[in-house]
């Protein structure tokens, strides 16, 4: 992405810019006396001013955690100014390592109105309750993937965003990425021809987990970590396993499994192809597999068919159920998403872009065909759009509607029913079995 403009108009003529937060409301009480500004706040051409950078918070600060923080330390618009981690050894390494505050409670964190943004990378089922905590203080946000634990968190996330006018980006981070962005340009732009079908798959979940209760780590805030998740009691494979064992991913108590965890990354770039960011698939069929022992109870495998009402059907799969169907026509990998025409068919992943004929991917685009957002780094985009108020390449509503997609297939494979979704209204149609899905419960205090 180009440099932000009005940023760098800002530093080239070295003008004194008044603090966006609340400097206006004590101006008035200074105005009286000579002002000196420090050359530190005006910034130069490595460190953005003071009124040009986003100070952050990171609440979170794990494997998926440190590796945000590590990338949103290159933006240069960015400061990290707290942690949040309620593993004491976590928060405290990054504190000594940029030199910033530390948390165990990321409230303390929210409540400080010197922080712009927050990065939310905790487990699945705190992402939303923490998302719209963040927005009722003021807090524009990026939110790791998977969005939420059910279709009302969604919902509720969606709207606070949109109550508050904050800027939400979603961490999908594929639609940063050229290969995934062209594959959606050849699909929109219909040079693979009318777009009949999407394939889309990820790799699936895991068996196991000892359910045997250890005793709780020294540092270790273990009610915390599970706020309003039901009380179950601890052990290392329900959330401190580094592999990816991690009953983080695969307990439903605080997540619905790699459907979701890794289906958003394929389901997120088929919306985007599809032109579908604002709905979903009306029908899913299919069947899936639970497993029936171990700590570990979220959905194995599935093949999920989806109707959308532009007459697009997409086959939502597991890898092991895709690699023979995939490997016909592609060289196989864990995740992807295929668009297939009447003319032609592009295929992407995170190993490279294939498409027949194999011409398709020499096409340069024209003027006047469609040119999707172009973000190169997705926290440099998330940061910029912090200062300029616009939304940025994964904004709230795409990600709300392509949760929903992993939502209603794991639906399919718990209930065993076919499903009908009212896009309009957001709801199924006619089974009271099925929608019982679509809520959770929270412990005590905590709620939407």
């Amino acid at each position: 992405m180009a440099e932000f403009q009005q940023g760098e108009m800002m530093r080239e003529t070295r003008k004194v810019i008044l603090n966006r937060r609340d400097f206006l409301k004590t101006a008035a009480g200074v105005a009286a006396f000579p002002c000196i500004v420090r050359s530190s706040a005006l910034g130069d051409d490595a460190t953005p001013a003071a009124s040009e950078r986003v100070t952050l918070g990171h609440i979170g600060v794990g494997g998926q955690g440190s590796a945000l923080l590590e990338n949103f330390l290159q933006v240069k618009e960015a400061k990290c100014v707290a942690v949040a981690d309620p593993i004491k050894e976590r928060r405290e390494k990054w504190a000594a390592q940029i030199g910033c505050a530390a948390y165990n409670d990321f409230r303390e964190l929210l409540a400080r109105n010197d922080i712009d943004a927050v990065v939310v990378a905790t487990q699945d089922h705190w992402h939303v309750p923490i998302a719209i905590m963040a927005a009722k203080a003021g807090k524009d946000m990026y939110v790791e993937k998977p969005l939420g634990i059910s279709i009302e968190h969604n919902q509720k996330v969606r709207e606070a965003v949109r109550k508050y006018h904050r800027i939400f980006q979603y961490g999908t981070q594929q639609r940063s990425d050229r290969n995934f962005r062209f594959a959606c340009e050849l699909t929109r732009n219909k040079y693979i021809g009318e777009l009949k079908e999407i394939h889309a798959w990820c790799s699936g979940g895991a068996r196991g987990g000892s359910t045997k209760p250890e005793p709780v780590p020294d540092g270790f805030d273990y009610d915390m970590w599970l706020g309003p998740a039901p009380f179950k009691p601890f052990n290392t494979d329900r959330c401190l396993r580094t592999d990816g064992l991690k009953g983080t991913y695969h307990i439903y108590d605080y997540a619905i499994g790699f459907i979701a965890g890794w289906g958003a990354h394929p389901l997120d770039i088929a919306q985007w192809g599809n032109n579908t960011d604002s709905t979903v698939p009306i029908l899913y069929q299919g069947k899936g597999e639970l497993p029936t022992e171990g700590l570990f109870d979220t959905t194995l495998e599935w093949d999920i068919n989806c109707s959308y009402e532009n007459n697009v059907t997409m086959r939502f799969m597991s890898t092991k159920v895709a690699g023979p169907i995939v490997g016909k026509y592609r060289p196989t990998h864990d995740h992807g998403t295929t668009f297939i025409g009447d003319k032609g068919w592009v295929s992407v992943d995170r190993a490279g872009i294939y498409a027949e004929p194999k011409e398709l991917l020499n096409i340069k685009l024209k003027a006047g065909d469609i040119h999707l957002y172009e973000s190169n780094n997705h926290y440099a985009d998330f940061v910029r759009c912090v200062l300029s108020r616009k939304d940025p390449v994964s904004p709230i509503e795409s990600a709300a509607q392509s949760d929903f997609i992993s939502h209603l297939s794991d639906i399919v494979v718990r209930s065993g029913h076919t499903i009908k979704w009212d896009a309009k209204n957001e709801k199924i149609i006619g089974d009271g079995e099925a929608e019982r899905y679509t809520t959770r419960a929270m412990r005590s205090p905590w709620t939407l």
